[in-house]
């Protein structure tokens, strides 16, 4: 684990006060990453901890899946180390997290044993607790296998299941649970067997399912989809080589009312369309997906009749040699896109002003492998992680599992820290999610300490 000292540090480091003030100040232009739900709570200032998801590997420290909390406050005397471990047992195929949207619990799944496991991030920010797991989510849920991502709405988690248990295939479903655990509904994906109502736009209705974004002002829900557990749980190379394999992927993203959960449309988008994000201006009604093995940009939007449409936008570095584009990240102000690809360890970054005509403006290596990418509202820092599936990361030396944090000066990425997982024995490091202390009190515990020994030198003596 090694710190870089760079000339832009300094510019981030601000006095106990300024970070008090920072902490009581009302939601401005800084909050935590812009994946994240519109219903979700926010972060104001600086993030404190970046929580990371973690694949558990066998041989591999104590080989089981874990929730790893990282130090990323500047201003910490634990900056850049990791201050918290949770593992859960065993290894679930750990994935993707999301929060409540009070910020209370953060969910994790596992996509080979179904597992959830609820993480309560409130009672300390930087040392988590696990609060409870979810043992039955496919008997209740109806069949559903693979959590996926867990995405805040009121009052509820809605969950995207990328397999089921009767053929371990792609058709799958939404499963909404309260935000303490308990099973509400399952929403099934439309098929060409049963449309539920869904305008078919293209030759697709396969079923699938990946993830899942909701526009409340438009009453608009979208999802994308990915593959089943038959393919996820296969070795890459195999799979590659396996024709039959292959035909196994989802090519389309499903509009759907929100509030009543039904879907509308089905729209043909080839290739694997897996994250979306959508816009946070309000004036912009679209959101963007990337397809993984057609490597190009979507553009889901409303056009002037207000109607709702699918177009492919802009190819990302060379289709033919398949990059992989994995995780996105959209700035606040929607005018720029970061765009991570798995194959070359490259992340680019998309000048996003004309949606309908993105332009590649910035990229760099960071690794070997590079999956994930996780952003600060204000766009100044970008956080990224490099496992993607444990049967699907690369080999030998090329295996490279970190967690690292740069800065955006404007121009480049300045690389701040970098935690490597294999040698510390943690395992391979998936997704991130951001937490703060300003999310659940005015003043950091520190800061209350050295307010309350202030009031207490400066007392009268009795």
């Amino acid at each position: 684990m090694k710190v870089q000292e760079k000339k832009i540090l300094p510019r981030m480091l601000c006095s106990a006060m300024a970070t008090a003030l920072l902490c009581a100040a009302p939601l401005m232009a800084q909050a935590d990453e812009t994946c994240q739900s519109p219903y979700m709570a926010k972060i104001t200032g600086q993030e404190d901890f970046v929580y990371i998801w973690t694949l558990g590997v066998e041989g591999l420290g104590d080989g089981q899946d874990k929730l790893v909390t990282v130090d990323v406050n500047p201003n910490s005397e634990n900056y850049g180390k990791i201050v918290s471990t949770i593992s859960v047992g065993g290894r679930n195929e750990a994935h993707h997290s999301g929060f409540t949207d009070d910020r209370k619990y953060l969910w994790a799944g596992g996509l080979d044993t179904s597992k959830l496991f609820l993480f309560d991030v409130a009672s300390n920010p930087g040392k988590p607790r696990l609060h409870k797991v979810i043992t039955d989510f496919v008997d209740k849920s109806g069949g559903v296998v693979g959590p996926h991502t867990t995405y805040a709405l009121p009052g509820r988690i809605m969950i995207t299941g990328l397999s089921n248990n009767k053929d371990h295939g792609g058709r799958s479903a939404l499963v909404e649970y309260t935000n303490e655990g308990k099973y509400v509904a399952t929403h099934w994906m439309p098929t060409d067997q049963n449309l539920q109502g869904a305008k078919k736009t293209g030759k697709y209705a396969d079923g699938y399912n990946y993830d899942v974004r909701v526009l409340p002002r438009k009453n608009v829900m979208l999802t994308s989809s990915f593959t089943g557990w038959s393919n996820y749980m296969m070795d890459f190379g195999k799979m590659l080589q396996d024709k039959e394999a292959m035909k196994r992927f989802g090519n389309t993203v499903v509009l759907w009312d929100l509030h009543a959960k039904k879907p509308k449309k089905v729209f043909d988008v080839p290739g694997a369309p897996l994250e979306i994000r959508c816009a946070w201006q309000p004036d912009h009604n679209w959101c963007v997906t990337t397809t993984a093995l057609t490597s190009k940009i979507w553009l889901i939007y409303e056009d002037d009749k207000g109607e709702w449409q699918a177009e492919a936008v802009a190819d990302i570095g060379d289709p033919s040699k398949i990059p992989l584009p994995v995780d996105i990240s959209i700035s606040a102000d929607d005018s720029r896109l970061w765009v991570n690809t798995f194959m070359d360890g490259k992340t680019r970054l998309f000048d996003m002003t004309d949606p309908h005509h993105p332009k590649q403006t910035y990229e760099k290596v960071i690794g070997r492998q590079v999956n994930m990418a996780s952003s600060s509202w204000d766009g100044k820092r970008i956080y990224y992680t490099s496992s993607l599936l444990a049967n699907w990361d690369k080999k030998g030396k090329d295996n490279e599992q970190f967690f690292k944090s740069y800065v955006w000066d404007g121009e480049k990425l300045v690389e701040q820290f970098s935690i490597d997982f294999n040698k510390e024995k943690l395992g391979r490091a998936h997704q991130m999610r951001f937490g703060a202390y300003s999310l659940y009190s005015a003043v950091k515990p520190m800061l209350q300490n050295a307010a309350t020994a202030t009031l207490a030198a400066s007392s009268p003596t009795p």
